[in-house]
């Protein structure tokens, strides 16, 4: 018998603690992860700062910051902590960073207390303190910070520093789905399918994913186009299904890959494609989603057509990066 809470700890533990939104590191001159830029007029230094830290140009950026945290922005305090955590035109420095990111928390940044957290799971400027990064992690979310909200709530899902609570965990992915965060559209999607800490509702389980997909999560993008194919929790679209596992199969998902190499075979959805079928067939097995049948369908096709999707299939394989 299906065990529904199985299922769902299974789908959401390939999940993980989201990378940290100020504290994760950037290529030198390549944008670095967003911040909120406030619409302050009254702050033109903060503006310049944020535009030159946007456009790369982290020294002016550093120098415009620091006049503005000398007058207790937190805002400003944030950005020094963001340049000295992913060393943007200046040595690396997790200390700084976090005397910087303690500052802003301590009036009231959300984006500071976040990336505390992330300081604290990884041990950074100190050792790892899973129950400090915790706590930053509730103070952030209740501030409204998303990402927070999100990872707050697999904390509860997986019973972590909190005892697990799968109708907190719900109610935290629902804050940061509600804010736009894929992830934890996608948590949440998976917990109202199997109606875990939450009523089950097939149709609002498919909204949810369709809003992931939209917003570019691979699972959910394969999870919302089978249900598109199927119908299941909302209309039946096989052609529209096709195209989005092609994009996903496109992005390296395995499963995707394998569905589109069916559609391809049986002609559903896309006009029947022997070659393009193997070839995806065998792009698939390589990420591990191997499928008998295609296997055999693959066996009775001409030389000649088993060749060409070999051909093709290595050649994607050397040029796709690994997905992450």
């Amino acid at each position: 018998m299906r065990n529904p809470w199985r299922s769902m700890m299974i789908a959401i533990a390939a999940l993980a603690l989201t990378a940290p939104a100020l504290a994760q590191g950037a290529k030198k001159n390549s944008p670095a992860s967003p911040l909120a830029i406030p619409n302050t007029p009254a702050n033109p230094n903060l503006d310049i700062a944020y535009g030159a830290f946007q456009r790369g140009q982290y020294m002016t950026a550093l120098t415009e910051a620091t006049k503005r945290a000398q007058q207790n922005d937190p805002a400003a305090m944030t950005l020094l902590g963001e340049i000295y955590a992913q060393g943007l035109g200046v040595g690396r420095d997790d200390s700084k960073a976090a005397q910087w990111y303690k500052l802003a928390a301590a009036q009231g940044s959300r984006d500071a207390m976040f990336a505390l957290a992330m300081f604290s799971f990884e041990g950074r400027a100190g050792p790892r303190n899973p129950q400090e990064a915790a706590r930053m992690l509730e103070a952030a979310a209740k501030l409204g910070h998303a990402a927070a909200a999100y990872d707050l709530g697999l904390l509860y899902l997986q019973g972590q520093q909190f005892p697990q609570d799968f109708a907190r965990a719900a109610e935290l992915f629902r804050q940061a789905a509600d804010a736009g965060n894929p992830e934890a559209q996608y948590a949440l999607a998976t917990m109202v399918k199997e109606g875990s800490g939450v009523a089950k509702d097939i149709r609002e389980a498919v909204r949810l994913m369709g809003q992931a997909s939209v917003a570019g999560n691979i699972d959910a993008m394969v999870e919302f186009a089978i249900a598109q194919f199927n119908g299941e929790g909302t209309d039946k679209n096989e052609a529209v299904a096709a195209r989005t596992f092609l994009i996903a199969a496109r992005r390296g998902s395995p499963i995707a890959q394998n569905r589109l190499a069916r559609i391809l075979m049986a002609g559903r959805g896309m006009p029947a494609d022997p070659t393009e079928a193997i070839k995806w067939h065998i792009i698939s097995k390589a990420g591990g989603a191997g499928d008998p049948e295609l296997d055999v369908f693959a066996s009775k096709q001409p030389q000649a057509v088993r060749d060409a999707a070999d051909k093709a299939a290595k050649q994607w394989l050397s040029t796709i990066a690994p997905r992450s």
